[in-house]
């Protein structure tokens, strides 16, 4: 099936360069015929030049002069200027000058897009961060070396992956937050590179081996996660990409690539090669025998002589229902229980008194998934989403498969929503359970609780926390056709 597939965009492609060669031969003979011999040399001279760069382009990946855009580089540069820093150099700014093929204005939000992202989500302190370990144990993936460019070899086992298991096992924010690491980690071994090398190395090579991929990966939750993913990789690591090389492809392959194909920019998609289990050889073309591991077809093996070389590459596997999420049932007596109907918000009022305190949140929901955001009120009445400032931004959660729990600090005292929003399932009431808390700067006891309970130690609490729905408006980060999250 993958050789007919080919076959067939092989066809295609020569049709369609019939086709291109057949009106550029009407225009060179129109123009021949009324003596416009200066028009045929510049359509020939101009087609010849797109012709080869193509070629270039598909043969060897990302291989430009940069000299040839010195002008737009500096119009690039004057134009974000006050957000550069000195490290940005003009191979960086071509960058995203090819994301957006040279369109000035494009490239310019791309990259201011990208350096809030980096701000808000605290990238440049990603790799200090700590990963769950059943993240680290079982999430396949690891770099084995290098190819003969210099370029990092990523080998990413992905048909060994567990994805109930995982999305079980840890939130899906975690997961995306590793692909997110493993990208930043990449980043500093091409800069190491490029000191080491005397040359400038930005690009690399990705395996993913499919072997033991099956229906089970199919999981919607699990696709949902993956293309989350490659939206946030396609917006923030534009032309880093070298070749993407996947192996073992089942028949069904192509079910897959059509859930991912439209997210994927042309030029990440020219760089996709596609092979059964006949792999071996094209992957030696570019990658020297010592730097892939035996089990991948190359010489490298661990101290030990595993040929998988599982030191350096998480090999995946199914995870141990142990290390599966749920919420205590004693911690459970202390949440509120609500029921948010289809096409409807739960908004949950937090006074917070204190400058410097942290809102902390708890919740699991029954079946199917809830979008989550925190807002800050600007006027002391019930508002829209849209009419608050938000603190969180809002986004939808797996939290029927685990329980989501964390918290955010805020500058100012005020009233501040905690909102769960179910705007966007027209057929589907949801049952959350939650708990909100309040911890004050420097105050080990929580005094905040939900309205009308009372804490652990029978006290009343002094933070009201109503509770309200909401119908009508939902979040443009949460909306969708249904708020279903299961399995297909």
């Amino acid at each position: 099936m993958i050789l007919k597939t080919a076959s067939c965009f092989v066809i295609l492609e020569i049709e369609y360069l019939k086709k291109i060669y057949s009106v550029v031969g009407w225009i060179i003979h129109t123009c021949i015929c009324k003596n416009n011999i200066n028009i045929v040399i510049c359509i020939v001279g101009n087609f010849i030049k797109m012709y080869s760069t193509n070629l270039c382009y598909q043969t060897t990946g990302y291989h430009f002069n940069i000299a040839d855009y010195t002008d737009c580089i500096l119009q690039f540069r004057e134009s974000v200027k006050d957000v550069l820093e000195p490290e940005h150099d003009d191979h960086y700014l071509l960058r995203w000058l090819r994301a957006r093929n040279f369109d000035l204005k494009k490239s310019e939000d791309m990259l201011r897009k990208h350096l809030i992202w980096r701000k808000e989500e605290d990238i440049d302190n990603i790799l200090r961060q700590n990963t769950p370990d059943v993240i680290e144990n079982y999430y396949p993936g690891g770099h084995c070396g290098f190819d003969k460019d210099g370029s990092p070899v990523w080998i990413d086992p992905i048909g060994n992956i567990d994805p109930k298991g995982l999305l079980r096992s840890a939130k899906k924010k975690d997961v995306i937050y590793k692909e997110i690491k493993n990208a930043e980690y990449v980043q500093q071994l091409m800069k190491l590179q490029t000191k080491k090398l005397g040359k400038r190395v930005d690009q690399i090579i990705i395996i993913y081996d499919l072997e033991n991929f099956g229906m089970k990966h199919l999981w919607k939750p699990g696709i949902d996660a993956v293309i989350q993913f490659l939206l946030i990789f396609e917006d923030n690591f534009p032309e880093h990409l070298k070749t993407c090389f996947v192996i073992n492809a089942p028949r069904f392959f192509p079910v897959v690539y059509k859930l991912i194909r439209p997210i994927l920019s042309e030029d990440t998609v020219n760089k996709i090669r596609i092979f059964g289990t006949n792999y071996k050889s094209e992957l030696l073309k570019c990658i020297d025998a010592d730097q892939l591991p035996v089990y991948w077809g190359g010489s490298l093996t661990d101290k030990d002589g595993d040929p998988k070389c599982s030191s350096k590459i998480t090999l995946g596997g199914e995870i141990p229902k142990e290390y599966y999420l749920k919420i205590a049932s004693e911690e459970m007596e202390n949440f509120t229980t609500v029921n948010v109907k289809r096409g409807s918000s739960l908004q949950v009022d937090v006074d917070v008194k204190t400058a410097g305190s942290c809102i902390r949140w708890q919740f699991t929901t029954e079946g199917y998934d809830l979008g989550f955001g925190v807002y800050k009120k600007t006027k002391d009445e019930k508002q829209h989403a849209g009419k608050m400032i938000p603190v969180v931004h809002s986004e939808r959660v797996d939290s029927h498969l685990v329980p989501e729990d964390g918290s955010v600090a805020v500058k100012e005292a005020g009233a501040y929503v905690v909102r769960f929003d179910n705007t966007y399932s027209y057929i589907r009431s949801k049952t959350i359970s939650y708990l909100i808390e309040v911890l004050e700067p420097e105050v080990e006891e929580v005094n905040a609780h939900t309205y009308d309970k009372t804490n652990a130690k029978g006290d009343k609490s002094d933070l009201c926390i109503d509770s309200t729905l909401d119908v009508g408006e939902g979040d443009p980060e949460t909306k969708g056709a249904d708020g279903q999250s299961t399995g297909m």
